[in-house]
């Protein structure tokens, strides 16, 4: 029997296309009240498995417990509890905002006024409008607007913000931000690192269908042991030199891609002269050096040896 404190359990689910394993035996649960994400690169399984929690798709097997609820046998209960703004949203271009909320408010028994939802996210200037004339964040504010217009429990978010300038996905961060305040349960997915460091309580990082990792980004970050990560790119003599950077003071790891270096260091001030002293002792020629705080695309880095945006 599922927790009432969980609004969304997942088990051992997959799904296949033809001879691609989108999901492998993927386990979730998330927590009511929690922003949860699905953190990894475009075709991680992210998308599809949303689609099956949202009862868009039907698994090969497993079992998926919304609400404490199965689409098999309250589909229509779980529709009036549940919001969902898709990756992609195709509107009527000659309807004004204020239509559109509208029309999808009709299809549920209860929820906020049109009025209420248009302010929620702050399109009250565009409530006339056309849909055609938006921008494209104002679009995404608005397929998030249709998501609240049964005022759902639990709201489903499939990339909301990918191909949005900065000033417009960071009002989106902020309408998220005002959303899990009120204490609505959100799942969203997305391959900013940023964005999930930013939005959410806990994450999932998900590699080719399975979940590698889940804690809070706090955590996973901390799991690395590293204070900074510093990046190093040489111009010679690299494939010759793979252990390069072996037993230097204050590097924990090192990690070769091309002619770039990413080291994991435990301090940063010890660590660069110990390595800028490795590659003169050498005879390489350094042309970049970088440092930052890890980030959640360390903690893939590390366990996949790719990066996130990597297909």
């Amino acid at each position: 029997m599922q927790s009432p404190a969980l609004a969304l359990e997942v088990r051992a689910l997959r799904k296949t296309f033809g001879t691609v394993v989108a999901v492998d035996a993927l386990d979730l649960q998330v927590r009511s009240g929690e922003c949860f994400g699905l953190l990894g690169p475009n075709g991680a399984g992210k998308t599809t498995t949303i689609e099956i929690c949202e009862g868009l798709q039907e698994p090969d097997s497993g079992d998926v417990i919304v609400l404490g609820r199965h689409w098999a046998s309250d589909e229509r209960a779980l529709r009036e509890r549940l919001g969902v703004q898709l990756q992609e949203t195709q509107f009527s271009e000659k309807v004004t905002v204020e239509e559109t909320i509208a029309l999808f408010r009709s299809f549920f028994r209860s929820g906020p006024a049109v009025e209420e939802i248009i302010g929620l996210v702050q399109l009250e200037e565009k409530r006339g409008a056309r849909v055609g004339t938006l921008s494209g964040g104002q679009k995404q504010r608005l397929s998030v607007a249709c998501a609240l217009a049964g005022d759902p429990e639990l709201l489903f978010l499939d990339e909301p913000t990918t191909g949005l300038d900065p000033q417009s996905r960071r009002q989106l961060w902020d309408l998220v931000e005002r959303l899990r305040a009120s204490g609505r349960t959100i799942v969203l997915t997305t391959h900013y690192m940023e964005e999930a460091e930013r939005l959410c309580d806990r994450v999932a990082i998900v590699d080719q269908g399975r979940v590698i990792a889940i804690d809070t980004p706090r955590a996973l970050i901390r799991s690395l042991g590293a204070e900074q990560v510093v990046e190093v790119e040489v111009s010679e003599g690299i494939a010759a030199t793979p252990g390069l950077f072996d037993g230097t003071q204050g590097v924990l790891s090192a990690r070769l891609d091309g002619p770039l270096w990413t080291l994991q260091v435990s301090a940063a001030h010890e660590a660069v002269p110990a390595v800028l002293h490795r590659v003169e002792e050498a005879g390489l020629s350094l042309t970049e050096l970088r440092t930052h705080t890890p980030t959640l695309e360390d903690v893939f880095v590390s366990l996949t040896g790719r990066h996130l945006r990597e297909q």
